[in-house]
C-alpha cells in the first residue's frame, strides 16, 4: 500500500500551493456530493413522497373499511327461507333486466339466461342478488355483444348463482 502511494506523495510534495487548495477544494467537493446523494437525497424524497402515499394508503383503508361493514351486515342479516331468496332473487332479474334475462331454478341453483342484457344492468343486479337474495355467483358464462353504439356494452350468456342453503 505503502508503495502505490509514493508516487502520489512525490507528487503532492512537488505541486505549488495553489494546485494544493484546488486539490483539496476538489475532494471537498466531492465528499459533499457523495454525503448528498447517499445520506440527504433519499430522506428527502422519502419525505417528499409520504404525503402521497399517505393519501394512497387512507383511501385503501376506507375502503377497506367499507368492505368490512358490508361483511358485518351481511354476517348480521337474518337468514333468508329459499322461498325468500328465489322471491328475491326474481324480482331483482326482472327489475333490472326486463325481457332481457330468464330465471330458473334446479336444486339449490338459480341459473340466469342473458340475451343482450346491458353491462350497467348487470352491473348493479349483481351486488342486489347478492345482498337482497343471498345469491353468489358460482359459474358464469358471458359473452360481449357488440353493438351499434359506442360505449355501450351489452352481455349474452348464463350466470349460476348458489342460492343459501334451506
Amino acid at each position: 500500500m505503502a508503495l502505490s502511494l509514493s508516487p502520489l506523495r512525490g507528487r503532492w510534495t512537488e505541486a505549488s500551493p495553489r494546485e494544493r487548495s484546488l486539490i483539496r477544494s476538489a475532494a471537498a467537493l466531492v465528499g459533499l456530493a457523495l454525503v448528498w446523494w447517499l445520506l440527504v437525497a433519499p430522506p428527502l424524497r422519502t419525505l417528499s413522497q409520504g404525503d402521497t402515499a399517505q393519501a394512497s394508503l387512507e383511501v385503501q383503508w376506507q375502503k377497506m373499511q367499507s368492505l368490512r361493514a358490508q361483511a358485518l351486515a351481511l354476517q348480521a342479516a337474518p337468514k333468508l327461507s329459499r322461498d325468500e331468496a328465489l322471491r328475491a332473487l326474481d324480482a331483482a332479474v326482472r327489475q333490472e333486466f326486463g325481457a332481457a334475462a330468464q330465471l330458473s331454478v334446479l336444486g339449490d341453483s338459480a341459473t340466469v339466461t342473458l340475451r343482450n342484457a346491458p353491462a350497467s344492468a348487470l352491473a348493479t343486479w349483481l351486488p342486489l342478488a347478492r345482498v337482497n337474495a343471498r345469491a353468489l355467483p358460482s359459474e358464469v358464462r358471458l359473452t360481449r355483444a357488440n353493438t351499434l353504439l359506442p360505449g355501450q356494452a351489452v352481455w349474452s350468456g348464463t350466470l349460476v348463482m348458489s342460492l343459501p342453503p334451506a
